[in-house]
């Protein structure tokens, strides 16, 4: 994270995503991530081949803003089949099962959710104190 001299963070420019897809033709996974310290969301460029598709599954615990750069694809919920191009920006709620599947031309998306937290080292019992009626001692 940029600070300035007084300690507050500074807004910047991290990724031109229009370059960013015409100089990444022809690869697809993640072409970039947001890794600054200090922040408090994820995001992610992704690019998908053609015909290329992101099974079914559900996110239980983030809800996750997808908006697509280029291509098209088919994203497929609980309530039929959506048709996604560039400029459409989709909102996929927490625990909602979704698939996506990429159109001819293939899609590239960004995506944006808040970060998850690091895993933590903890005394041996932590687990078993998450769990109801786990953990209980006397006292």
């Amino acid at each position: 994270m940029t600070v300035e001299d007084g300690g507050a963070p500074l807004p910047r420019v991290l990724t031109d995503t229009a370059a960013l897809l015409a100089s990444g033709t022809g690869s697809s996974g993640a072409l970039w991530r947001l890794a600054e310290s200090g922040r408090q969301l994820d995001a992610n460029v992704v690019r998908v081949p053609p015909g290329g598709r992101v099974g079914t599954h559900a996110e239980p615990d983030l809800d996750v803003l997808l908006l697509v750069l280029a291509g098209a694809a088919s994203l497929t919920g609980a309530d039929g089949e959506h048709a996604l191009r560039p400029g459409v920006l989709t909102w996929l709620p927490h625990g909602s099962t979704r698939a996506l599947e990429a159109g001819p031309d293939g899609v590239a998306y960004l995506t944006v959710h808040r970060r998850r937290p690091g895993m933590r080292i903890g005394p041996p019992d932590a687990a078993a104190r998450l769990v109801p009626g786990g953990g209980d001692r006397d006292g």
